[in-house]
C-alpha cells in the first residue's frame, strides 16, 4: 500500500512539474511577444524625465528600507542615482531617479507591465532570464553560499546532501535549481522574501539559508549567531535588466556603467557600503 501511495504521489508530482513547465514556457512566449508593444523603454525616461528602478527593499547592504525616510537605502540604490544622473549626462536630458520596492518573484512582471524601467536588484545574469530581459554587463560578482548558525557543525554545501537536511530559499531567485545540483537529497524550502527566509532559519524548519554571499553577508550582519560557510559555490555575476528589444536603453546603460567604474565612482561605493562588513575582504570587490 505504502509502495502504490508512493507511485501515485510520484505521478502527481510528474504531472505537476510538467504542468509548470508548460505554463512557464507559455508565459515567456507572450512576455516577448508582448514586449514589441512597448514603447522604446530609453524615449519613455526621456519624456517622462525620470527613470523609475525597481530594487531591493529587505536586502540589507544592497537595497534596506529606511523607516525614518521611507526610501530604501544602499548599494544598488546609490548606483542607480549615479547611473541616473550618468545617463543624464550622456542624453542631455535631466533624469531624476525614483524607485519601487521590488521582490525576486515580482520584478520582472512589474518590468513587464512598465510599472519600472529598469531593474537593480541583486538580479543574476542568466540564459534563461536573458531570453524575456535585456542585462547590462555585470556590475558585482556574487557566489551562492550558505548561511547557517554557528557551531552548526555544517561547513559546506556537501554536508547538507542528505534528506535530513532542509535548505531555505527565496522564491524568483537560482538558489534552488543551483542547490539541487551539488546537494540533491536536501529538502528545499521556498520562501517568499528573505525576511521570511530568515525567521523560519531561526526557527529551525531548516538548517540553512542559501542565496548569494553578498545577500548572505547582510543577513549575518544583522543577526550575530549566525555566519558563512564554504565559500562559494556557484557564479552569480548581477546585471541591471530593461525590458526585452531594448537596445537603446541597455546601450546607454552599459556606457554609464563603464564610465562609473573608469572615474572611481563605482570603488568608493563599494568602500562606503562594504568596507564594514565582517568577514570580507571588500578590496576584492573593487575593479
Amino acid at each position: 500500500m505504502e509502495n502504490i501511495k508512493k507511485r501515485r504521489f510520484g505521478i502527481i508530482a510528474s504531472i505537476v512539474l510538467v504542468l509548470v513547465m508548460v505554463l512557464t514556457g507559455i508565459w515567456m512566449h507572450f512576455a516577448i511577444q508582448n514586449n514589441t508593444g512597448h514603447k522604446d523603454t530609453l524615449s519613455r525616461v526621456e519624456k517622462k524625465k525620470q527613470i523609475t528602478w525597481g530594487v531591493k527593499a529587505d536586502t540589507k547592504l544592497f537595497g534596506l528600507m529606511n523607516t525614518k525616510k521611507a526610501q530604501p537605502a544602499g548599494f544598488e540604490i546609490d548606483l542607480a542615482k549615479a547611473m541616473t544622473a550618468q545617463i543624464s549626462k550622456q542624453t542631455g536630458t535631466k533624469l531624476s531617479a525614483s524607485f519601487v520596492p521590488v521582490s525576486a518573484a515580482s520584478r520582472i512582471q512589474l518590468l513587464k507591465n512598465t510599472n519600472i524601467d529598469g531593474l537593480i536588484s541583486t538580479m543574476t545574469i542568466t540564459p534563461e532570464r536573458a531570453k524575456i530581459v535585456d542585462f547590462t554587463d555585470s556590475y558585482f560578482n556574487a557566489g551562492q553560499s550558505l548561511l547557517v548558525k554557528k557551531n552548526s557543525g555544517i561547513q559546506s554545501i556537501q554536508d547538507m546532501n542528505s534528506s535530513k537536511y532542509t535548505v531555505l530559499v527565496v522564491v524568483g531567485t537560482t538558489a534552488a535549481q543551483e542547490t539541487k545540483k551539488y546537494a540533491p537529497k536536501a529538502k528545499i524550502v521556498a520562501l517568499q522574501d528573505y525576511a521570511s527566509a530568515m525567521q523560519a532559519l531561526k526557527a529551525g524548519q531548516g538548517q540553512a539559508l542559501s542565496t548569494d554571499n553578498a545577500i548572505l553577508y547582510g543577513l549575518a550582519t544583522e543577526n550575530p549567531d549566525y555566519h558563512l560557510v564554504g565559500g562559494v559555490f556557484t557564479k552569480a555575476p548581477y546585471g541591471m535588466a530593461f525590458d526585452h528589444n531594448q537596445k537603446p536603453m541597455t546601450r546607454e546603460a552599459n556606457q554609464a556603467l563603464a564610465t562609473l567604474k573608469a572615474n572611481g565612482t563605482y570603488n568608493r561605493l563599494i568602500e562606503k557600503w562594504f568596507k564594514s562588513v565582517p568577514g570580507l575582504n571588500w578590496h576584492e570587490l573593487e575593479v
